[in-house]
């Protein structure tokens, strides 16, 4: 939820405290950013981006006049009381275009937290413009999209940290190496629970509120009129805007099932639809293993032949019960470490690694979402091949691979 002003207050105070401890590097050894997007992750990470020293935000970007304005005399406000001077700091900029942020020379990377539909477009335009990128999950809205986002981030040497933040929890990656050491014996099913498919959009039209930019808010995508449904944050439901419950949760649950079975780097070959009157899409490996979607539940569990994994946020369990009580041991499969995801994408900024959950992953982990979410918009069953990235002789499926956008951003597509 959006920070409440005692909040603010709160963060503004530790922040302070912090600055008094830990002198702020010169402007020659920080990293600037903007912020484009400022509804409720945005707004999150605009809190946890100011706490690092190391770090100043230069821009915010909204297309909704009342967050910018907030966010800009917000961050006025901290930097000011940072630097014991209150009220003297006038220095954020706040844009409606992103265009124009990611057109500034003076900041070197940028957050994107706006909805998925503008996701692949604004990624691609920051890395053209030689800007580093947090993106929030999931990746981009279509398979096409995440892959094109893929191919810019590597043509212009761009960090790109995607916020599948799961990865840098100590639980979910104790749970992924005792599964990639063997502990739990050869995987043969793993269940993800996460949300389902998106439903199209019918809502009626109301009133656009003052300050909106209705029209850039919608962009890419196919025109809706405005709902408040929509804005701020409840487009996630339509498929117009969404990936739904399989892009938002799954984009995290999947992730996880991705990283504990080795796939980071693949895919699936075999989608099955939902069969005896279950709301179940089946997804098969190359090697056998088969996966699990059930849109009634949460979290990820892996099934071997001796025991079981069981993994969510604040909750593990294990069969045997003994595996909770254990660590890695040499000779096992240990995996990146990251304690912290944001700190995690400002060290590979200055040392020009791939971060933790590069877009690679990211683009692998909602790869396997779509492909649910085709089939069960298809309902039959589907081969896919992980190497080429499409589906194999379906020229139905491979068109839903990617969707048409709205001028003038189908320039991107």
């Amino acid at each position: 939820m959006t920070a409440t002003a005692a909040g603010i207050g709160a963060m503004a105070g530790a922040y302070v405290m912090r600055s008094r401890v830990k002198k702020r590097p010169p402007p020659s050894e920080r990293i600037t950013m903007g912020i484009i997007g400022l509804g409720e992750m945005g707004d999150m990470h605009l809190g946890l981006f100011f706490g690092f020293s190391e770090v100043q935000i230069l821009a915010v970007c909204d297309v909704d006049q009342s967050y910018r304005l907030r966010d800009k005399g917000r961050l006025d406000r901290l930097y000011s009381l940072q630097a014991g001077r209150r009220g003297s700091y006038k220095g954020t900029r706040a844009y409606r275009d992103y265009r124009e942020l990611l057109a500034r020379d003076d900041i070197d990377a940028v957050l994107i937290a706006t909805p998925e539909h503008w996701h692949g477009i604004m990624g691609m335009d920051a890395a053209r413009s030689g800007k580093d990128i947090y993106g929030e999950k999931p990746l981009c809205q279509t398979v096409h999209e995440s892959r094109e986002l893929v191919k810019a981030v590597r043509r212009y040497d761009t960090v790109f940290q995607t916020g599948s933040h799961q990865r840098s929890n100590g639980t979910f990656r104790f749970a992924c190496e005792m599964v990639r050491s063997g502990r739990i014996g050869r995987v043969h099913t793993v269940h993800v629970g996460c949300g389902g498919p998106p439903e199209d959009c019918y809502l009626p039209e109301e009133p656009v509120p003052a300050g909106l930019d209705w029209d850039m808010w919608v962009g890419p995508a196919p025109y809706r009129p405005y709902n408040s449904k929509l804005h701020p944050k409840s487009w996630r439901p339509f498929r117009d805007f969404s990936g739904g419950g399989m892009t938002d949760w799954g984009a995290h649950m999947f992730d996880i099932a991705q990283w504990g079975l080795g796939m980071d780097h693949t895919g699936p070959t075999e989608i099955l639809p939902p069969v005896k009157g279950l709301r179940h899409v089946l997804f098969r490996y190359a090697n056998g293993t088969e996966m699990i979607h059930d849109p009634d539940a949460t979290g990820v569990r892996f099934v071997g032949v001796d025991g079981e994994i069981e993994v969510n946020r604040g909750y593990l369990k294990t069969t045997p019960d003994h595996l909770t009580k254990e660590s890695t041991q040499p000779g096992e499969v240990f995996l990146t470490r990251s304690e912290n995801h944001r700190a995690n994408w400002l060290e590979c900024i200055r040392t020009r690694r791939r971060p933790i959950c590069d877009v690679e992953i990211g683009c692998r982990s909602v790869t396997v979402c779509h492909l649910g979410n085709i089939a069960y918009w298809l309902n039959r069953p589907l081969k896919w091949n992980p190497e080429t990235e499409l589906f194999v002789d379906d020229d139905a499926a491979n068109r839903l691979l990617d969707r048409p956008r709205r001028a003038p951003w189908d320039r991107n597509a």
